[in-house]
């Protein structure tokens, strides 16, 4: 459930859609965006938790958009495996977790669902903040519309200059935030769609559910068959997100 919530591995189709930007300066604005979505992420699931009586998180600073709890927690997933996959593949993976007790998920079925829906709910207020912030760029005639859209090219800058790169940064921010919301609200173990519906089960099913869906083996199949399944849920999702961010664009990628 919260134990391994973000895991991601999207190619960015880079070409030459980010204008002159080298794949150096790229690289440092997918990993800042990264690591500030997984720590906000990390920090809605502890802050709901010791909202709701689990202060096992809060206690190890994981409530806080402070990234160095994070980082000292999960340092291979956090730093090394996000850079080094950009590095060689221009693409990046990465993982966080923020600890709770599973006493009190399993005392408290639905508070842990709360807990479960707080993260992809934190993403998705990132992609609502990166939209309203392209929208506003727009009308003030600093971004435009792109011909065409990739993941690092969801708004351009009306003329080359320093929003060039805040165009990039925020097309990455709405792009991983909306491909981790997604991805995590799969019903499936051990993403956080699979406790989130705790919340829709009776009680005592619902106790009897978080036990089935802590099954290691359980657990790898199913995020297996998320892993297969998940291009097919998300690029509708992303077409229709994108209109809405351009409406009548008919936008995809």
């Amino acid at each position: 459930m919260i134990d391994l919530v973000l895991l991601l591995g999207i190619k960015e189709k880079i070409r030459d859609k980010t204008g002159n930007m080298d794949h150096l300066a790229l690289g440092f604005i997918w990993y800042a965006v990264f690591l500030f979505s997984t720590v906000f992420h990390e920090a809605a699931h502890s802050w709901v938790a010791f909202k709701l009586g689990d202060p096992t998180a809060y206690e190890g600073g994981q409530a806080s958009l402070n990234p160095i709890p994070h980082i000292q927690r999960s340092p291979f997933g956090m730093v090394l495996v996000p850079l080094f996959t950009f590095y060689y593949s221009h693409w990046m993976m990465g993982w966080a977790s923020a600890p709770y007790d599973p006493r009190w998920a399993y005392a408290h079925p639905r508070k842990a669902g709360w807990m479960s829906l707080a993260g992809p709910v934190a993403n998705l207020i990132l992609v609502l903040a990166a939209s309203l912030l392209i929208r506003v760029g727009m009308v003030l005639g600093v971004f435009v519309a792109p011909f065409s859209v990739g993941f690092s090219h969801v708004v351009t800058a009306a003329q080359a200059g320093p929003y060039t790169e805040l165009a990039t940064l925020l097309s990455v921010f709405f792009s991983l935030n909306l491909l981790l919301f997604c991805f995590n609200l799969l019903p499936l173990p051990p993403l956080d769609g699979s406790g989130a519906a705790a919340l829709f089960i009776p009680k005592k099913l619902a106790e009897k559910y978080l036990v089935l869906i802590h099954n290691p083996q359980i657990q790898f199949i199913s995020f297996i068959v998320a892993w297969k399944l998940f291009g097919y849920v998300f690029l509708p999702i992303q077409t229709v997100a994108l209109d809405l961010l351009y409406p009548g664009s008919s936008f995809g990628y």
